[in-house]
């Protein structure tokens, strides 16, 4: 199997804000108009986007939300971890990978408003995942969370929202 870097090479992928590394490879044509959206939309937004998501050693996804929600896809490498603190306050994980035999998924939907991150739960491990938004994509869309507010609204998660969170 290629490792990381080979990925990270061949597909052409750039650092993510939120850690990572990523690549846009879908945006529909055609938008919707943001008077047709919920509120919660400041401008048209395209049908559907979509990203290869790329995590690697010890580096994660920080804690961050969007207003849309996001269909993980597994593709190769190691299982990852999503850490999901839903709306109502609720934590969950998911974990991608290959192993259904093991309760990993190939593919998880985080709904919108909800707060999350990703991990990988083993050192010197990667996985190459998709993530596809409906309505599409804005980096408007996207709220990286702060350690001190998170931990002030879910201090019981305290301990995986310091583990995510930069």
């Amino acid at each position: 199997m290629n490792d990381a870097q080979y990925w990270i090479d061949k597909l052409e992928l750039s650092p993510h804000v939120e850690g990572g590394y990523f690549k846009e490879t879908y945006r529909s044509a055609e938008n919707i108009d943001k008077h047709a959206l919920p509120e919660r939309f400041r401008g048209d937004r395209s049908f559907c986007t979509a990203i290869y998501f790329l995590l690697h050693n010890n580096d994660f996804s920080t804690f961050h939300r969007i207003k849309q929600d996001e269909l993980w896809h597994f593709y190769i490498g190691d299982p990852l971890i999503i850490h999901i603190i839903d709306r109502q306050g609720i934590y969950s994980q998911i974990k991608l990978g290959m192993n259904l035999d093991d309760g990993e998924v190939f593919q998880a939907m985080v709904p919108y408003g909800s707060w999350f991150g990703a991990n990988l739960p083993a050192p010197d491990s990667f996985a190459l995942v998709g993530c596809t938004v409906s309505p599409g994509f804005d980096f408007d869309d996207l709220e990286i969370a702060k350690r001190d507010v998170l931990v002030n609204l879910f201090p019981e998660h305290q301990q995986i929202i310091e583990q995510l969170t930069r």
